[in-house]
């Protein structure tokens, strides 16, 4: 068994309940031990948005900006994927701190050596 979770999520603030819950899954892999991955598609691009969760939050009452305030002070690596933010107008200065572009190949060489769950 691998010790290694990647976290993909492909919705952002157009769907808050699923957005949520893949940083909260992303913060329970870490307090469990894992080295996590959280790696942001299409429309969850951004969430790594400078001020764009700040209000989000899932049915449960679970807020995304403070489950991501956690994987930042963690160093939970957050990749955006590039062409996704690019096609969005959204660039590298507009990133939160701790989160960066990823590409492609980068997330199938992640996912080569982990457990992945998709959302």
């Amino acid at each position: 068994m691998t010790n290694n979770v990647v976290i993909t999520v492909a919705c952002g603030t157009d769907d808050p309940n699923r957005a949520t819950r893949a940083i909260h899954l992303a913060t329970v892999a870490h307090k469990e031990g894992k080295n996590v991955t959280l790696f942001l598609l299409d429309e969850a691009v951004y969430l790594a948005k400078k001020g764009l969760i700040d209000n989000l939050r899932a049915a449960t009452g679970d807020i995304a900006d403070d489950l991501m305030t956690y994987l930042q002070a963690n160093q939970v690596p957050v990749l955006a994927c590039t062409p996704c933010a690019k096609a969005r107008g959204i660039s590298e200065d507009d990133l939160i701190e701790g989160a960066r572009m990823g590409t492609a190949v980068e997330l199938i060489r992640l996912a080569c050596d982990a457990a992945v769950i998709s959302l």
